[in-house]
C-alpha cells in the first residue's frame, strides 16, 4: 500500500499538542513504517500595526492537522484513539476508512507552507530517478543531479531527443518514479 495523505480532525488549539502526541505514539508503537509526516498547515502572515511591521504564524485549518500514513488498521487505530483527536475528515464513521486528499490538493497546501508533498531528506538524493508530474516536461523521467532545497528546485538529467541534457525543476513538479 502507498503512504497517503489524510486530513485528522481535532479540539480547535490543540493541534500542535495532538501533533506531538502522535509522532510520540507512532515511535512508541513502532509505527513509524505507517505514519510518516503529521504537519499542522500554517501560513506566515505579515501585519502592519502602528506603524510597526509583525509576522505572525496563523493556522491555515484551525482544528485539523494533515497525517501521512499507510492505512492499515493499527496506522487507522492509533491515529482515531491519539487523546485530541476527533476523528478523520472523509469517512462515514461506522468504521469506514476515510478517503485521502488527492494529490494536487496536498500540493496547492504544502506549497503554502513552502514544503513539497515528497519528503526530501528520506525520499530523494542524487541519483535518484524521478518522473516529471508538471510543467513542460511532464510525462519525462530522470535522474538527480543536484537538490537545492531553499528554492525547492532540482537539476535533473533527462534524455532530450537522444541526448542527456540538465533540466531544472521544482519539487512539487516530480514525483519518485
Amino acid at each position: 500500500m502507498d503512504k497517503q495523505w489524510y486530513v485528522v480532525n481535532t479540539y480547535s488549539g490543540h493541534e500542535n499538542k495532538v501533533k506531538e502526541k502522535l509522532e510520540m505514539r507512532a515511535e512508541s508503537m513502532n509505527m513509524e513504517d505507517y505514519i510518516y509526516r503529521v504537519i499542522v498547515p500554517e501560513q506566515k502572515e505579515v501585519e502592519i500595526k502602528d506603524g510597526v511591521t509583525k509576522e505572525k504564524i496563523k493556522k491555515m485549518f484551525p482544528g485539523y492537522i494533515l497525517v501521512e500514513m499507510v492505512m492499515t488498521d493499527e496506522a487507522w487505530y492509533v491515529v482515531r484513539n491519539t487523546p485530541g483527536v476527533t476523528g478523520f475528515i472523509g469517512s462515514s464513521g461506522k468504521g469506514a476508512k476515510p478517503t485521502p486528499l488527492q494529490p494536487y490538493e496536498v500540493d496547492n497546501i504544502l506549497n503554502n507552507m513552502g514544503m513539497s508533498r515528497i519528503d526530501v531528506d528520506n525520499d530523494l538524493e542524487v541519483g535518484t530517478k524521478v518522473k516529471i508530474i508538471a510543467g513542460p516536461f511532464n510525462g519525462m523521467f530522470g535522474k538527480i543531479e543536484e537538490i537545492d532545497l531553499p528554492n525547492q528546485k532540482i537539476t535533473l538529467s533527462v534524455d532530450l531527443f537522444g541526448q542527456e541534457t540538465s533540466v531544472e525543476v521544482e519539487l512539487n513538479q516530480i514525483e519518485k518514479a
